[in-house]
Parts: C-alpha cells; structure tokens; sequence
C-alpha cells in the first residue's frame, strides 16, 4: 500500500522482529506503524490478512481492557467482540473500508456503543486490515444534557443553571484549568466534556483519569506513562494519559483523591506543561487544557493538611459550582419528563406522563443520588408500568419510606422547639430524640417494628438511632 505526502512515498514491509513497518523510500528510514497507530485519537487495531492481531494502541486498550502484548495473534474476534462482526467480515469482503456502528463487551463484560471502521490494505500478494473504534457512549449517553453541545441545551432554567449557562463560552474558549466542584451524580463528568465539544479543542482527544481509582504506582504510569524497564512488568514503553490528551482536554475526576505525592508532580506539569515519564531522562512537553472535578470539599481538606494548597490555587483558576438537583427547583420535572421520554422510547410504550401525586413525590425526595438517581427512578418506573400514565405503585418504595422520614423528623423538631419554649429548658436534639424513642418503645411494648412505624420511620432507621444512642 502507496502513501503520498507529496515529497515522499511509503510502503508496508516486515522487520526482522516481525514488526509491520513503513519504509520511506527515498532515503530508507523506517517508521514503526505502532508509533502511528499511537498517534490516532481513537482505539485501533492492526490485523494480519487472517484477521489475526499484530497490535493494538493505548486507545484500544484502554477501552477493551486487553493489553497489546496479551493479545498478540489471537483472532480479532476474541478481543473485539461485537453484534455486528458477521456484517462487518462480510462487508470487508466487498468493500476496501467499511464503516458500521455496534456495541462491543470489554474484560469487565460492559457494553460499549462504537463506531468501527475497517480499511484494507494490500501490497502484492500481502493484505493487512486496521479497525478504528469509536467510542459513541458519551454521544448517547443524556444524563444532564440533549445530545446537541451547546449551552442552550442544558437541562433546567434554575437561577444557578442560567448562571453556569452564561459561563459555558468564558469556560469553553478559555485555557486555563477549570475546576468544577458538586456532589456524586450533579453532572460534574458530562459537563467537562461539553466544555471540551464547546472549545477550539473539540476535534482532539478528551482523555477522562479517575484520581481515586487506582492504586499511586499505577496512577503515576497510567497520567505520566513510562519507559521500558521503568519497573518490573514494564515491558514497553507506555505513553500516559496526559501524553494521549496533547492538543486536547485532560480530565481529571476526584482529583480530591490525587495522592500526596502526586499532587507535586502534577503542580510541576501545571506549571511547565512538561514532565518526566516514569524512568526516563528525557522530558515531554504537550499542550494540554485541565479540567479537575471533586465532590470533596478541596479548601477544607487544605485546611486539614490533606492537600496541597498550591496545587489548590493553581486548580482554582476557573471554577463552577454544580448544584445539587434538591435546589433546583422545577428542574426535578424538566429532567423527570426528558428522562421519561427518553426511556419510553427504548422500552416502546407510550406513557404520557406522570401523574400529579407522583410529580408531588418527585418534588418532595431530596434526591441524595441526585440527577443520577432522579434518572434511576424514572428508568425503574418506565419498566415497571403497564398503564398510560405512571402512578405512585410505579415508583420504588423507598421514596414514600424517606419522605415520611423526612416529615417525621420536622413533627419532632417542631415539637422539640416547642418544648423548649415552654420549658425554658436547654436540652439536647440527642436528648429528644432519645426519649421520644424511648416513648415509643414502651407504647409498643418493646415492639421494633411498631415503634418504627408510630416514629415514622423505616425499621433499618430505628435500628441506626438505637445503635447510635445505646438502646440497643
């Protein structure tokens, strides 16, 4: 296979090493077609005429969970596994480069929405074939917004959302690193990337790094990469994350969760836009824009010496403060009412809606899960109901258990500041509640159950509250 650049022209060989090669012929250097493999912002495969595995990028690996060295010479089959491989080898067999969407299940046994494209080479006798994997899961994947990217189509009209809406262009054409602070399930995650689709970085990679989920060794390798016997089991040299994002955005979820010691290193690439990969001598210098998220409260944990406050002001360039969908007001029924539809469509019913002792429901729960969780429960009811409309039988029980937690627990407080007042007294909330328990244990005659349901709550809470004050 003949590839022009318009002064010189390439040519696929085998190595020594039995390595798929490109020789430049005129003046015979040799370029590794894994080294341009890596260079692609998608996972990619490169396959012998038998569809047989010869390597596969960092993308790839990072999206099956299968590493290049594991599989090398295995059928591709057993690494892409896929609805569509019939359709897509007979579609080989016609077409010099087919394209086809699909899902893949990576090593977790998780379904992955792609897009594959194949093109085929030949060179005399020799054929080859490279697979491009994208991965669609973010497209189809409407937790807080429409599938357009664009500020206009944020979910909710909440004070706090048109605010964060007026910032998307200052947050989006802006380089410096953005922090973005909410709770579990707010958006944090969806949002970064619209900030990525919205900016002049858009058509290079977004490269998304959990900061809390693997261990500080293998954290360290997997942002920074590593050289050929960096450490034991480092067989190859790995490029890091941060490697991967050049030109694009860096993403670093629970960055509350960054270890001590990594927290310097990333506030010397913050700093230089260089680094050092694990075991090398040599830097690297990319151009990459930082997006950090936290649940975590990062100020406080400056404050109790478990960050570091000059990596804490070098994040807080920018910020954004996601809300939690408890204070959003209406929102709670904009998104219920997208969700609805949105799983309508999949399951194939036609539910009109909800009905209004449900949207009071809806109203009333605290969403601790919040958008997240307002999403499971509408996915839940969707599946669960046979009628036209959703109704409060459609709806997980627990909603009705915490709502009456809820309103129980303002019946005491009242009633606590109530007999205060008259007693002028200062006794404790603790206090309170501890003997409103004790109260209602005694009416029941010692009856858990009953006495959970006369204290309003759930038996599992009265059982926490004994536990807590001793009463067990």
């Amino acid at each position: 296979m003949i590839f022009l650049d318009g002064k010189y022209a390439f040519s696929f060989v085998y190595s020594d090493k039995n390595w798929l090669i490109m020789k430049a012929k005129c003046n015979e250097s040799f370029i590794k077609v894994k080294d341009i493999l890596e260079a692609i912002p998608y996972g990619a495969a490169f396959l012998d005429e038998n569809f047989r595995v010869v390597f596969i990028n960092s993308f790839l690996e990072a999206l099956t969970g299968y590493k290049s060295e594991e599989v090398k010479g295995l059928d591709i089959n057993q690494i892409i596994k896929t609805n569509v491989f019939k359709e897509l080898t007979a579609g080989i067999k016609k077409e010099e480069k087919l394209s086809i969407e699909g899902d893949i299940i990576d090593v977790h046994r998780r379904r992955i929405p792609v897009k594959i494209t194949v093109t085929r080479f030949s060179q005399g006798e020799n054929r080859w074939f490279m697979l491009v994997l994208e991965d669609l899961s973010r497209l189809k994947e409407k937790s807080l917004f429409l599938p357009q990217f664009g500020m206009e189509f944020i979910l909710g009209n909440s004070p706090a959302i048109l605010k964060i809406k007026e910032m998307l262009p200052i947050f989006a054409t802006s380089n410096a690193t953005l922090l973005i602070e909410g709770e579990t399930g707010t958006g944090k995650d969806f949002l970064a990337e619209v900030i990525h689709k919205l900016s002049p970085r858009a058509n290079n990679p977004f490269i998304k790094v959990n900061c809390g989920a693997l261990p500080e060794p293998l954290l360290e390798s997997e942002l920074f990469g590593h050289v050929k016997g960096a450490f034991t089991g480092a067989n190859a040299d790995k490029p890091g994350m941060i490697k991967l994002a050049n030109g694009g955005t860096l993403f670093l979820t629970e960055i509350g969760d960054l270890p001590f010691a990594l927290q310097v290193k990333l506030l010397t690439f913050l700093d230089d836009k260089e680094f050092y990969p694990l075991g090398s001598s040599k830097k690297v210098k990319v151009d990459v824009r930082v997006i950090v998220a936290t649940n975590k409260k990062l100020r406080q944990m400056v404050k109790e010496g478990k960050f570091r406050e000059d990596l804490f002001y070098r994040l807080n360039v920018l910020k954004v403060q996601l809300p939690p969908l408890r204070e959003r007001g209406d929102d709670i029924l904009i998104l219920a009412d997208y969700f609805l539809k949105e799983f309508s469509e999949k399951a194939h019913k036609k539910i009109k809606g909800f009905s209004e002792q449900v949207l009071k429901v809806l109203r009333s729960y605290k969403y601790p899960g919040n958008i997240r969780e307002l999403k499971n429960i509408v996915e839940y009811a969707v599946h669960v109901c046979s009628d036209d409309w959703i109704t409060e039988k459609h709806l997980p029980e627990y909603l009705f258990t915490a709502i009456n937690e809820e309103d129980q627990q303002k019946t005491l407080a009242k009633d606590w500041s109530s007999l205060k007042t008259q007693k002028n007294e200062s006794f404790t909330w603790a206090e309170f509640e501890k003997k409103k328990i004790i109260e209602a244990l005694t009416s029941c005659d010692g009856k858990k159950t009953e006495a959970a349901k006369k204290l309003g709550w759930a038996r599992s809470t009265l059982w926490r509250k004994l536990k807590k004050y001793g009463l067990e």
